[in-house]
């Protein structure tokens, strides 16, 4: 087991009042469901305590977190939008530190649930969604750590994890090129879980005020370009398409800022630090960005052969197949989860 550490807010000064660490959640869901009762049903929180949460929290905060207006629910003001943008750059700085940080303990320290699934995967907004679902904590044990899928396959080998996360574009059966991510996997030793399709592409600001068509529009003057850490698979799709154009990845202005999650990438264009960033579909209607689709692709766990049908890792699978997980990803632009949660065989092109 790990212990592993967290982002908490507090105000400036001598009396440091701190926000509750309810409030972020409940921030994000309204902003997804437009509701503060289905915001807080979604995180079991009854209807009174999440508003009064929010009048104390307010007040704390130093101004109006949310509207709420008759008839047209509910609504995030500019406050609670900063709020939400700081907390993502936060929490992408802190995964850099994590591995430095975490705390890990006896490994007979496991708790009520049984051997915890060690999980090394790359950034996935809904995968974080669905760690995050109560239901999910209440039903499994997981220690995830989010990782480039390069280093999620390395901790993968080397026995550090029992699942590995990783995203391979959806490529021609017809191509006589093998993925290099599902290379490092063997056809008789490994096996892959579903987890999604999703899209990846550019994210612009609203309006594309800069309009940007293409990867080429990157390496215009006076454009800036925020990427992905360097081992990341969103990185690799990225210099794979650059490569397929011709772009010397030179030539793009900010190409050598890195981020270390899609969200963050996203709050970097909609707080105007870039003028574009590459990454999932989802993390850009987040914050309410244009996206302009490039790539489909599909987001695979690696896992033994030999540990299908352990529990821990049909808990896992069992909750990528159920409703809850079904439902989560409904509020995520751009995901396909048929079949989530399935065993395939690999083959080199990404398929099943």
């Amino acid at each position: 087991m790990r212990l592993i550490p967290e982002i908490c807010w507090r105000r400036g000064g001598q009396d440091g009042v701190r926000l509750d660490v309810r409030l972020i959640p409940l921030l994000r869901e309204i902003g997804r469901r437009a509701t503060l009762r289905a915001a807080a049903a979604h995180l079991s929180i009854s209807y009174r305590s999440a508003w009064n949460m929010l009048l104390t929290q307010s007040e704390a905060a130093g101004g109006t977190l949310v509207t709420l207006e008759q008839g047209r629910g509910a609504r995030l003001t500019p406050l609670a939008e900063r709020l939400l943008a700081a907390d993502e750059a936060a929490r992408s700085q802190l995964l850099r530190l994590e591995p430095g940080l975490a705390v890990v303990l006896a490994a007979g320290e496991r708790g009520a649930k049984g051997r915890a699934l060690r999980v090394a995967a790359s950034h996935d907004p809904l995968l974080a969604a669905f760690v995050d679902e109560p239901a999910t904590r209440a039903e499994m044990a997981l220690e995830l750590q989010f990782k480039g899928s390069a280093d999620s396959l390395a901790e993968y080998a080397a026995g550090r994890a029992d699942l590995a996360g990783f995203h391979v574009a959806l490529r021609d059966p017809s191509s006589a090129d093998a993925d290099p991510l599902l290379a490092r996997l063997s056809p008789r030793r490994d096996r892959l879980i579903r987890f999604a399709e999703r899209e990846q592409g550019l994210m612009v600001a609203p309006g594309n005020p800069k309009r940007i068509r293409g990867l080429a529009d990157l390496t215009r003057k006076k454009l800036h370009f925020v990427n992905r850490q360097r081992g990341s698979g969103t990185r690799m799709m990225f210099d794979q398409l650059l490569a397929q154009e011709g772009i010397d990845s030179a030539a793009i202005g900010g190409y050598r800022e890195e981020e270390f999650t899609h969200l963050a990438v996203a709050v970097s264009v909609a707080a105007g630090r870039a003028d574009a960033g590459f990454g999932v579909h989802a993390a850009a209607a987040r914050f309410g960005l244009d996206f302009l689709p490039l790539q489909r692709e599909r987001y695979w766990f690696a896992v033994r052969l030999r540990n299908v049908g352990d529990a821990p890792l049909e808990r896992f699978r069992a909750g990528l197949a159920g409703r809850a997980f079904k439902r989560i990803a409904r509020g995520f632009v751009g995901y396909d989860v048929s079949g989530a949660g399935e065993v395939c065989a690999i083959n080199a092109h990404g398929g099943a």
